[in-house]
């Protein structure tokens, strides 16, 4: 059975119009908008299908724009930010997928809360941040990604309990640990059309160059 897969957009860095477009065709069909994030929309001229959170971050010419056009979802509990209202809502409206916009930009803060969200629903919805011209997946366990040969892939991990093998990767990893502030494999080199890696004991990030993935239909 297929995920159903959506697009969230935060008050962060809006993306590009046509990373909008392409994630539309590669089944991503519903818009979701954190709060804010509706703000970002409507100068793109797009129409979420849902606006969720305390709306205390949208304007109100943009919150009287949509009332008629998007369900909106005023979620005033304190105890999770908008982004996670966002995704505790369409988990429960049995969405499994989702691509993260907008979660980056001037407030360093909330950047890393976003980051940390990731982690945090990692077991619960599979997610991805676009940011700029990267692409950031979490991965656990053994994964095996469609690579381009000389690609650039950045690598990290966040404690000394998880351990990574790689196979077709320039600067191998053999049974090493990426731990945050320590240690990191930025800027690794992808050998081939392949790269394996054998993660256990926990979750690692890796990015990627978005442009050259669109443009590989690797996304």
């Amino acid at each position: 059975m297929k995920r159903k897969k959506f697009m969230l957009l935060a008050n962060g860095k809006p993306p590009q119009k046509k990373i909008i477009n392409f994630l539309q065709q590669e089944g991503y069909s519903a818009l979701v908008c954190a709060d804010g994030g509706a703000n970002k929309a409507k100068q793109l001229n797009l129409i979420p299908d849902f606006i969720i959170g305390d709306l205390d971050s949208i304007d109100n010419q943009t919150l009287k724009f949509y009332q008629d056009k998007s369900k909106i979802i005023k979620l005033l509990r304190q105890n999770d930010t908008d982004v996670e209202k966002c995704l505790k809502e369409m988990i429960n409206r049995s969405y499994g997928e989702a691509v993260l916009l907008g979660v980056t930009g001037d407030r360093l803060d909330h950047t890393f809360c976003n980051l940390g969200i990731v982690i945090k629903f990692f077991h619960r919805i599979k997610l991805k941040i676009i940011a700029e011209n990267s692409l950031l997946i979490p991965y656990a366990g053994n994964v095996e990604l469609h690579t381009i040969p000389g690609e650039i892939i950045s690598l990290y991990g966040f404690d000394t309990k998880t351990r990574i093998n790689s196979q077709g990767l320039f600067y191998s990893l053999k049974n090493i640990s990426l731990p945050f502030g320590k240690k990191e494999s930025t800027s690794n080199i992808a050998e081939s059309n392949k790269v394996t890696l054998k993660i256990a004991g926990g979750i690692i990030f890796v990015i990627r160059d978005l442009n050259l993935l669109m443009k590989n239909n690797l996304l």
